[in-house]
């Protein structure tokens, strides 16, 4: 029988990557933090009691249960060298990583996962990481970076990341293999992903249900799946006149001048995603946080005059339509545009699994 490899799952969020890696059968969550009340409900909610801190990790001591873990994983705040918004190279949650260090020395697991945006991997903190994994206090381990596309790992989306594997020194340095990655031909799409769905979502089913749940001393709405997180927002008619003359694939730039907004017409160049349609033929763009907002990105359904539901982006996501949200609607969103697809998770956690079975 295989073996089960323990983990700890830092800056956890919903349970993106925990999703990815239960779904290998090969691992035992631990531990897990998470500072978000909401997503921390979530993750209670489908991973189970007591593991869970729900506040932030500069104030989490590791507890023997946690030192026992053999992989930690996570994904330290990125918001300071996103490519979204104004980049913050001074941003305090970029330092949060040092956090994650200090877990790691802790804990000393045999393989550590970091996953953050692609542009983490020419940021001034990912030197200093990869300072301290020559001299510091991460000496112990070798890195590896890799840049992926979630789609090349089936996931459902065009979704580049950075993924730094740690492994300790007594071991081979584990590498995420080019081979046995999908090749474009074979990319899943958003029709693979939403085929099951009803498409025709009625513009009055704008609420989640009402009920409460209570996780960590906190009640939130919820919990909710599958269709009850099937819903849209109310749009003005100006609104779906817009959605209606944009054809498949297209954009802002596909509307006539009169449903152009006045910065529209002054700027005939720049992003083609916005106001964007999906489409059912290719993969999604990156599932964001505001995916229900059109002006925000490629966002509208491929042939419905709306924007995704909250559950189009959770399939979209990889998370399965049985999977448990707990928060408003706007707090789902984050969640879920915050999480790492869990495709891509349940494939480096294969890769990290195999290669400490081959060695012992």
């Amino acid at each position: 029988m295989a073996q089960t490899y323990r983990v700890v799952d830092l800056f956890a969020g919903c349970g993106g990557i925990t999703s990815g890696l239960h779904k290998t059968k090969r691992y035992e969550t631990v531990r897990a933090v998470e500072i978000d009340i909401a997503a921390a409900t979530t993750y209670t909610e489908n991973f189970g009691e007591g593991l869970v801190y729900p506040d932030s990790i500069t104030g989490w001591e590791v507890d023997d249960r946690a030192r026992k873990a053999d992989v930690v994983v996570g994904g330290p705040p990125c918001q300071g060298f996103s490519n979204l918004g104004l980049k913050r190279p001074d941003d305090p949650r970029n330092q949060l990583w040092r956090e994650y260090v200090r877990v790691l020395n802790a804990i000393e697991p045999k393989a550590f996962i970091i996953e953050n945006v692609d542009r983490f991997l020419t940021s001034e903190e990912f030197k200093l990481l990869d300072k301290e994994s020559k001299t510091g206090k991460l000496r112990d381990y070798e890195l590896r970076p890799h840049l992926v596309n979630a789609a090349e790992f089936g996931s459902a989306q065009l979704r580049r990341r950075a993924i730094v594997i740690g492994t300790h020194r007594d071991l081979d340095p584990i590498e995420i293999p080019s081979e046995g990655r999908l090749p474009r031909e074979k990319w899943v799409t958003v029709r693979d992903r939403l085929k099951y769905v009803d498409q025709r979502v009625a513009e009055d089913n704008q609420l989640l249900p009402k009920r409460s749940i209570s996780h960590h001393g906190k009640v939130l709405p919820g919990a909710f799946s599958g269709l009850e997180i099937h819903v849209t927002r109310r749009y003005e008619d100006f609104s779906r006149e817009r959605f209606r003359e944009i054809p498949a694939g297209g954009n802002r730039f596909d509307l006539p001048d009169r449903l152009k907004s006045p910065c529209w017409l002054r700027h005939t160049t720049g992003s083609g995603d916005v106001m964007g349609r999906l489409r059912w033929d290719q993969p999604s763009v990156t599932i964001r946080t505001e995916f229900f907002k059109p002006e925000k990105g490629r966002y509208l359904h491929p042939s419905e005059h709306r924007a995704i539901t909250h559950l189009e982006a959770a399939l979209l996501q990889g998370f399965d339509n049985d999977f448990k949200w707990c928060g408003s609607k706007v707090q789902i969103a984050r969640q879920i545009g915050n999480a790492v697809p869990v495709e891509l998770a349940e494939a480096i956690g294969r890769v990290v699994a195999e290669s400490l079975d081959a060695q012992g």
